[in-house]
């Protein structure tokens, strides 16, 4: 069982960057695509980037491309979500979540995915 945990969240300006880390436990990640999701306020969870197992393929939402870089470090069980020139748009809890075991595609449906982390708080002010 793969406990995920995010990290790096935070209250910033307009402009400014974040790095969000996702830790794991209890398993390793190296046979999971990895995915980062964001959820606004009376808004749907939405899918923000992802990557493939090995690192090799990734996937970044058409409106977040040249902004937001995902990456991943598999001796270290992390995954990260690079955030630069955030706007309060992007304010939103971001989720960390584990899935399409070995599998050489990106996931892109929450419903791809078998585990979650409990989310960190992304908040952009103007």
């Amino acid at each position: 069982q793969v406990q995920l945990v995010e990290s790096g969240g935070g209250l910033v300006q307009a402009g400014d960057s974040l790095r969000l880390s996702c830790a794991a436990s209890g398993g390793t990640i190296r046979g999971y695509a990895m995915g980062w999701f964001r959820q606004a306020p009376g808004k749907e969870r939405d899918l923000v980037a992802a990557i493939t197992l090995g690192g090799g393929d990734s996937y970044i939402d058409d409106s977040l491309k040249g902004r937001f870089t995902i990456s991943r470090d598999n001796a270290k069980n992390t995954v990260y979500l690079q955030m630069n020139s955030l706007n309060p748009e992007d304010t939103a809890v971001y989720y960390c979540a584990a899935g399409g075991y070995l599998s050489i595609h990106v996931p892109r449906l929450m419903r791809e995915y078998n585990y979650w982390g409990k989310g960190t708080q992304v908040t952009v002010s103007s």
